[in-house]
């Protein structure tokens, strides 16, 4: 079967993650990018299209003509699917237009601004049928996949604390206020959203530990703090977390730490066992069961889960890290799409990525944390109920 066609609004001159993005979904020779809105600015979006090889009747000046034009062409020379790596406040709009065209998404996260935003995503989402994807990229990492096979199938007990971090450095000063295009948008509440570390990084770090343990989140005690002098949204956050069933939690985001590059870290103590994975190490994942020596588990190697295998790529000790973990979920997506238009079920084993229902569920949870920091009640409570729950991947239509 031909190359899925891929389109991209985002991602332009002086991006970082659309390169990323590129990157990963090219990575398995199965995705070609032919069509792209990538800037903010007509010009800026032809140019950045040019520099990409687009050809320049699809580099569109805007995201609305995108989707005009590719909706005028014959269905075997449209895009499959399109890649949405815009700031944040464009999530919604972007995604939402391609969806009810029917065309399959990948969205950046967090998802959107709001659960109310989210909730009209997910009907539209479940009236066309579409794939759609959001892209917590930790989640593809080989360790990750053992790490969430090992509590999933027990091995650990009963999961009693749950300890994530995600520390950063890069905004420990007014980086917006020196051109920085990241730090610009990112600390800007018109198009970040209400929360800052905590919807950027925090995000990740939530979904990471709900991805590993499967375990739902009941209550949040939150402390958000703003350091940097003049910065409208938190740049460092504190939480005690309760989930159902008596487990026990802390997260902790930050991007003032001075020295901390991209330190995210998971750790789950269990009944029985515990495990910890680093994503600056990302090959190997520690584990310790009760009354036995400590236990280094390394990517590649056969006495794995057949899920952490079929994450990876290349033998044991050769590296895999960022691109791959994020080409897993594109990946996964492609399998998807192909399953749908080949008319069979997909690979679960592929077609494992984080979806439109995860996506939503991190909205509330940076909605419920930013709320617990203003409250001076101790726990806000947490419990995510979907509110236009989407039929199953590979239930919906082609």
């Amino acid at each position: 079967m031909s190359r899925l066609r891929m389109g991209m609004v985002g991602g332009g001159e002086g991006a970082f993650i659309g390169a990323v993005h590129r990157m990963a979904a090219a990575l398995d020779g199965q995705i070609d990018l032919v069509a792209g809105a990538l800037s903010g600015t007509p010009e800026k979006s032809r140019r950045s299209g040019a520099a990409l090889g687009l050809a320049p009747q699809r580099s569109y000046p805007t995201w609305q003509t995108m989707v005009e034009g590719e909706l005028a062409r014959p269905p075997g020379e449209r895009i499959h699917f399109v890649s949405v790596v815009t700031p944040n406040d464009l999530h919604y709009p972007v995604a939402r237009a391609f969806a009810e065209a029917g065309i399959h998404v990948v969205c950046d996260k967090p998802l959107v601004h709001t659960s109310e935003q989210a909730s009209d995503l997910m009907a539209v989402v479940q009236r066309s049928g579409v794939v759609f994807a959001v892209t917590y990229n930790y989640s593809g990492y080989p360790m990750v996949r053992e790490a969430r096979h090992l509590v999933r199938d027990g091995r650990l007990g009963q999961v009693r604390k749950v300890i994530v971090e995600y520390n950063q450095g890069w905004l420990a000063t007014r980086l917006e206020e020196t051109g920085n295009k990241q730090a610009g948008w990112r600390t800007d509440p018109a198009r970040s959203g209400l929360a800052g570390a905590v919807g950027d990084i925090g995000s990740h770090a939530e979904h990471l530990a709900a991805t590993v343990t499967g375990l739902e989140l009941e209550a949040i005690c939150a402390d958000l703090t703003t350091f940097v002098p003049g910065r409208q949204l938190d740049d460092d956050a504190n939480m005690l977390l309760r989930y159902a069933g008596g487990a026990r939690g802390v997260l902790w985001c930050s991007q003032i730490g001075i020295g901390a590059e991209n330190d995210l870290r998971l750790r789950v103590f269990g009944t029985r066992g515990s495990l910890c994975w680093r994503q600056e190490e990302p090959n190997t994942l520690e584990v310790q069961f009760l009354d036995a020596p400590l236990q280094m588990l390394r990517r590649g190697n056969p006495y794995l889960s057949a899920a952490a295998q079929a994450a990876s790529r290349l033998p044991s000790g050769h590296p895999e890290a960022f691109i791959e973990a994020f080409a897993n979920v594109y990946r996964g997506v492609a399998e998807a799409i192909r399953a749908r238009l080949e008319g069979r079920a997909p690979d679960p084993l592929i077609a494992d990525f984080p979806t439109l229902e995860e996506g939503a569920r991190g909205v509330q949870f940076i909605e419920r944390v930013v709320e617990s920091g203003r409250s001076e009640v101790k726990w806000t409570p947490a419990r995510w109920s979907s509110p236009a729950a989407a039929p199953p991947q590979s239930a919906q239509k082609a």
